[in-house]
């Protein structure tokens, strides 16, 4: 199964070539790889270590911002690496003052992630809601780098909870703590052994919470 799923990973690239042209959204991750590595080279120092917060897309960065910001306030002289899956997280937050370091994410192939993960140097790593790139898991776990899940949710339907799913529901196992939204949540993983689970709610909402306090009044 890991060799169709790299199979699947590598036939999603070649797509991305295809269709580029075409897409506009799809041309601008097509571009925003370009040259990557070289230019994490250039910018990360690694011989030091990284504290690592990835975000499928805007949407789970604003998610997950009230977990990156308190830890960057716990912990100030900590180097923190910030990647982006899709465009619309990478174009609106590349400068995002609070994280040393903004970028793309490279495709989860196997040397991709091998390369990804010696750059940056990582010594614990903050995932955000869905992702479940099996390759960069493996690696970080094959590493020892702790790597924690926030603001986690879990369907029954999920490939992970299926009698064909062994595949999935190993990646899930590479993962060293989930912080989850829901009770079900919990409990499906419970049901497939995993138990480094804690119910912390929708980290939304302490976004949302945050925001009011900063209220304006705006004169008319």
């Amino acid at each position: 199964m890991w060799i169709l799923y790299n199979i699947g990973i590598y036939l999603g690239q070649a797509l991305v070539f295809i269709i580029a042209p075409f897409n506009q959204r799809v041309q601008k991750w097509r571009n925003g790889r370009k040259g990557l590595f070289q230019l994490i080279d250039n910018k990360i120092d690694r011989s030091k270590l990284h504290t690592w917060f990835h975000f499928a897309s805007l949407g789970e960065f604003e998610q997950g911002r009230t977990v990156l910001e308190a830890y960057r306030e716990h912990f100030p002289e900590k180097l923190i690496v910030v990647t982006f899956f899709s465009p619309s997280g990478y174009e609106v937050r590349a400068n995002y003052a609070k994280a040393d370091h903004v970028f793309y994410l490279p495709a989860d192939t196997p040397g991709n992630a091998r390369k990804f993960i010696d750059l940056i140097n990582p010594e614990e790593v903050f995932f955000v809601k869905y992702e479940f790139w099996h390759n960069y898991l493996k690696q970080l776990h094959r590493r020892n780098i702790p790597l924690y899940l926030v603001s986690a949710i879990f369907r029954k339907n999920q490939p992970f909870f299926k009698w064909y799913g062994g595949f999935f529901r190993s990646t899930l196992f590479y993962v060293k703590h989930f912080f989850v939204q829901n009770q079900e949540s919990t409990i499906l993983l419970k049901e497939i052994g995993i138990n480094t689970v804690t119910l912390t709610g929708d980290t939304r909402f302490d976004r949302v919470a945050h925001l009011s306090l900063k209220k304006r009044n705006i004169d008319i």
